[in-house]
């Protein structure tokens, strides 16, 4: 087993004369600038705890002058190799600092209340001329759908899913129909179908918005389809008399779901629409706008399915007459109706057309 060889004194001193003049030129570098990383540090840890009424006027001022001084230094370090312990400091001041520069200025609960205080109403006027187009569509939609199975039966089995073809088909009787709609005869497979209106809503919802930038045009066909299934599901039940009854039961959740989908279909238009007819603004640019006013519409259809979804599985189990689910149904409809239109908080901002 060889030894290692000696270390020699010339050796050993250079090494030693060398950690002292990096040790030498890091203690240098803190002192020259370490009363601005002080000084930021102290902004930064008021800005954390909330302090915001202890910042002087100066402080807010030299804030982001400040960051960016402090930054640098922190370039500076890592290219001359400084001491980890300094360099370790510096990245996590840089860091802190970076959210209170340019973070989010708000908390998901202010942000949530903005959005529910104004901004998402706001949104939804703003597309106001898509969704009355969109409304003209599933109006038509339903319409066609009555209009084929009227014309011809068969039709229905090509627009109503065929997983539900047990007693709500052409020729059934009054009793078998109604029992689909009241008491518990045919509890579950009533739930079957609710849950499927529901999934098949939100994924209309989702597709209708998605859509939009292929200039709208997918929108459009899949809102008249999807409308269709209700017309022909109206028509089924207007053949034993229980127009009323189905529409009854159907609004209970219904009117926040296809008020849901009213709305995806309205922003995917609205993005469509601008894509198609620019102005003066890119391409790009006209979608970039669009999308900004259609997301916030989005995001609220999110939350209207998720209300729509418990009062499907509570409110229309448990409220078994007609009268009383016209009453939540139109409840709902009239609330969301007021909310959109009615509701005119002041705006901090406006959008842009």
């Amino acid at each position: 087993m060889t030894a290692s060889p000696p270390v020699s004194a010339p050796q050993s001193a250079l090494e030693l004369a060398a950690l002292e003049l990096a040790a030498l030129r890091s203690d240098r570098f803190r002192l020259e600038r370490e009363a601005d990383w002080q000084r930021l540090e102290a902004i930064v840890s008021r800005l954390e705890a909330g302090r915001f009424r202890r910042l002087s006027d100066d402080d807010v001022l030299d804030l982001p002058v400040l960051y960016r001084t402090v930054a640098s230094s922190l370039s500076v370090a890592r290219e001359t190799s400084l001491d980890a312990a300094t360099l370790a400091y510096l990245e996590g001041l840089v860091q802190r600092a970076w959210f209170q520069v340019y973070g989010p200025r708000q908390s998901l609960g202010s942000w949530f209340r903005r959005f529910l205080g104004g901004e998402w109403s706001r949104a939804v006027r703003a597309i106001w001329l898509d969704i009355l187009i969109a409304l003209g569509v599933m109006i038509a939609g339903a319409v066609i759908g009555w209009l084929l199975v009227a014309h011809d039966a068969e039709w229905y089995h090509t627009l109503v899913p065929g997983q539900f073809a047990d007693t709500r088909v052409p020729g059934a009787s009054h009793a078998a129909l109604r029992d689909t709609l009241f008491g518990n005869q045919d509890q579950d497979a009533l739930s079957v179908f609710a849950a499927y209106l529901f999934s098949n809503n939100a994924q209309v919802s989702i597709l209708a918005f998605a859509l939009g930038f292929a200039f709208g045009v997918p929108t459009l066909m899949l809102l008249v389809q999807n409308m269709g299934v209700l017309g022909a599901m109206l028509w089924l039940y207007h053949g034993q008399g229980l127009t009323v009854d189905f529409i009854g039961w159907l609004s209970v959740h219904g009117t926040t779901e296809l008020f849901a989908i009213l709305l995806a279909g309205g922003a995917g238009l609205h993005i469509g629409r601008s894509m198609a007819f620019p102005g003066e603004r890119s391409v790009m640019r006209a979608a970039a706008d669009a999308g900004q006013r259609a997301a916030q519409v989005m995001a609220g259809v999110v939350l209207m399915l998720v209300v729509a979804a418990m009062l499907e599985g509570f409110a229309r189990q448990l409220v078994d007459s007609t009268s009383g689910r016209f009453a939540i149904g139109g409840f709902m409809l009239s609330f969301w109706c007021a909310y959109f239109f009615g509701f005119r908080h002041q705006p901090q901002g406006r959008w842009q057309a």
